[in-house]
């Protein structure tokens, strides 16, 4: 019975969970502020200790749960309002190195030590800060870098060159399966995509793993391969 408690439980939290989740919307997971991590560590916690409670008690962790979900949504509400109430709670991007000067105010303000400076530059390819115009330190822990303008990539525009506007790639066949909404989205019908296949060698569509086709019309293709690559590139 025990059991079959902890299990019930477990699937309980873990529906209240997907529902938080979704009221608090993708900033959990691509904006993760101090507050966002210890707010999804704490409603983590709860969540655990509800689904092994084998007493009658089980309500007050989902209200736990259900106001710390409740008081993300109205502070991530509040702080698109107002830029200082945004300030106070996600802080603000700070200034590391400019024009060749390291701040160390701004280091000590936002807790930061040089070394881990250096090793972002480094992760983020700049071994030599004399190649970098500004480090900005984000509200999020990021640091984000603007190089110098002779350190940088050159762009088509730097080059004088006018290139075709891109577009996302759509996948028309997934695992064998045609996406019949995205194949009409491409401008083109069941007829042209067996055409190209047949092109490729293809004349079973459940072969195909993925297909794609892009702004050019051009259709990629890859089968399915039922056999293991034994080769390690990476050890």
């Amino acid at each position: 019975m025990d059991i079959l408690k902890i299990v019930s439980l477990s699937f309980g939290s873990l529906v209240i969970l997907f529902i938080l989740t979704k009221l608090m919307g993708n900033r959990e997971m691509s904006q993760l502020t101090m507050f966002d991590y210890i707010v999804g560590i704490t409603i983590g916690s709860i969540a655990a200790e509800m689904s092994t409670s084998l007493e009658n008690n089980f309500m007050e962790p989902v209200v736990a749960m259900v106001v710390y979900g409740l008081v993300t949504v109205f502070i991530s509400y509040i702080t698109c309002k107002s830029l200082s109430l945004r300030r106070f709670f996600t802080g603000r991007a700070r200034i590391l190195l400019d024009n060749g000067k390291l701040y160390r105010k701004n280091f000590k303000s936002a807790k930061i030590d040089l070394n881990d400076f250096l090793m972002e530059c480094r992760i983020n390819g700049y071994f030599n800060l004399s190649d970098i115009q500004t480090a900005i330190l984000e509200p999020n822990g990021r640091v984000s870098f603007l190089p110098k303008s002779l350190k940088r990539p050159a762009t088509p525009e730097d080059l004088n060159l006018s290139p075709n506007t891109e577009n996302i790639v759509i996948n028309v066949i997934l695992d064998g399966v045609l996406l019949k909404e995205n194949l009409s989205k491409t401008g083109n019908n069941i007829n042209w995509l067996e055409n190209n296949l047949k092109e490729q060698g293809i004349n079973d569509l459940k072969k195909v793993f993925l297909a794609t086709c892009d702004n050019q019309n051009n259709l990629s293709v890859y089968v399915k391969l039922d056999k293991k690559n034994k080769h390690d590139y990476f050890e």
